[in-house]
């Protein structure tokens, strides 16, 4: 039994990242905003971003544990620091994972000054991924059931999912007064590679009757699907998978692969003219998993009776191994299945002030809020995970230091840590734009304590705006 619980295991071990962008959010002067925002008050004339250039990020994080707990060079031996590890989470603990990488991006104002509209587009690359803390099966796993009888091991606590896709994006933009602008962004997913675990549920334990005999039941309700690599994952599969690799993932990316269609929603309001509400929901979608689709199930009931409490293959007498391998078989079946992308939901308050009435001449930085060099405000982030949301509390100012200069300094509080801050800087010199980011920046001392990193960077060619 622990063989096979460890291979469960092993087949979500793999590391992640996490996808809250609050340094990004709301940064107007930074085209990318719009990937969060699609109703983002910009007003650039028209931009285009370095391709493979323009956006970079990737966020790493983990509740409950971080890489010093694990890798630290201490004189603990590995296994030990797994067990500290696995007794100081709890099975809501969970590390996820996102990077992004543009392919190309590009957007330009339509109409005139009387009818401020504007459309983007553009596609990038994304690797998702979340994982909660497998606690029930670690423990099984790493310590057998010999010590723990009558403890209901829940096997649900398997949870976890993966994915490689590519998204191709068109957004419309447009000011429909002085105070409301509202905007939408329409996606069409090429997912390269899927692993979903996510609908598990079953429970394992044992109980000793008066008379030193053992009863062992496990009821088992497990399945993994896959797509995108079903090749790949055949025992007789004997090709080049270098080769193949680099064929088939340009295939897939560019409409090849399992395919889904997903949309963004966003606005911005402003009540006064330096106070502004944002909301946007991103990645209302799905995709529909049907070529090269295999999937893993670990299905069925067992009851044993005997003297032995270590159940593995070696331990147990005459057929009962056997007997359990047919009552609940491993087995693999080919069937369609659909997945729903993260939902993500943003929201900010800002005050802005000290109103930069300069010399009279326009400030054509990019946004109305170019009017102001200073603002303070707050942002709340949540996004759907396969038990309950991730959620996040965000408090920031922004300040325009030089012209074609800004800044954005964050304090956040998530289940990650209650002391990150992050910094933000977009620098716009004649059309030439870059931007770099990250948070946690306490944690850089010592990234192996860091519960959490962020880095996102990015290089753009932008023309002008126009302001109030």
């Amino acid at each position: 039994m622990r063989k096979i619980v460890t291979l469960l295991c092993l087949l979500v071990s793999f590391y992640c990242f996490s996808q809250n962008k609050e340094v990004l959010y709301n940064f107007t002067p930074t085209p990318q905003t719009l990937l969060t925002n699609p109703g983002a008050d910009v007003k650039y004339k028209w931009f285009f971003g370095v391709p493979l250039l323009s956006g970079i990020s990737a966020n790493a994080g983990s509740t409950g544990f971080d890489a010093y707990s694990l890798f630290a060079k201490n004189n603990v031996d590995f296994t030990t620091k797994v067990k500290n590890v696995v007794a100081a989470t709890s099975k809501n603990d969970y590390v996820t994972a996102n990077e992004q990488l543009e392919i190309f991006t590009g957007g330009v104002r339509i109409g005139g000054e009387d009818d401020p509209s504007y459309i983007s587009f553009g596609m990038y690359q994304e690797f998702d991924s979340f994982i909660y803390m497998p606690k029930d099966p670690a423990i099984l796993a790493l310590y057998g059931n010999k010590d723990y009888i009558g403890k209901n091991f829940n096997l649900g606590d398997l949870n976890a999912k993966a994915e490689v896709l590519s998204v191709f994006h068109v957004g419309f933009n447009k000011q429909l007064n002085e105070k409301l602008i509202v905007g939408g962004r329409a996606k069409i997913y090429s997912s390269i590679f899927n692993a979903t675990s996510t609908h598990n549920s079953g429970y394992f334990y044992t109980t000793q009757d008066s008379n030193l005999i053992y009863n062992q039941v496990i009821h088992s309700d497990l399945q993994l699907n896959t797509s995108g690599a079903a090749k790949y994952l055949d025992e007789n599969y004997n090709g080049d998978l270098g080769t193949d690799l680099v064929n088939d993932i340009p295939k897939k990316a560019f409409l090849g692969g399992n395919l889904g269609l997903g949309m963004d929603l966003g606005l911005t309001y402003y009540p006064q003219k330096n106070i502004q509400l944002t909301a946007s929901l991103v990645d209302i979608g799905f995709i529909n998993h049907t070529k090269d689709v295999v999937g893993y199930t670990f299905k069925g009931d067992y009851a044993f009776k005997g003297v032995l409490t270590n159940f593995n293959e070696d331990g147990t007498v005459d057929d009962a191994y056997q007997d359990f391998k047919d009552a609940i078989p491993f087995d693999t079946i080919y069937k369609k299945y659909k997945t729903q992308r993260p939902l993500k939901f943003y929201s900010s308050f800002q005050y802005s002030f000290e109103e930069d009435r300069g010399d009279g001449e326009c400030n054509c930085e990019g946004n109305d809020e170019s009017m102001y060099r200073s603002a303070v405000g707050a942002q709340f982030f949540a996004m759907s995970t396969p038990r309950t949301p991730m959620l996040a509390l965000t408090a920031y100012y922004r300040r325009r230091i030089l012209k074609g200069l800004q800044m954005k300094a964050t304090y956040t509080i998530d289940s990650y840590s209650f002391s990150n801050v992050g910094l933000g800087l977009t620098t716009k010199i004649g059309m030439f734009n870059f931007y770099a980011m990250a948070d946690n920046l306490l944690s850089y001392k010592d990234v192996s304590k860091a519960n959490a990193l962020t880095f996102q960077l990015g290089f753009n060619i932008i023309a002008g705006g126009s302001s109030k």
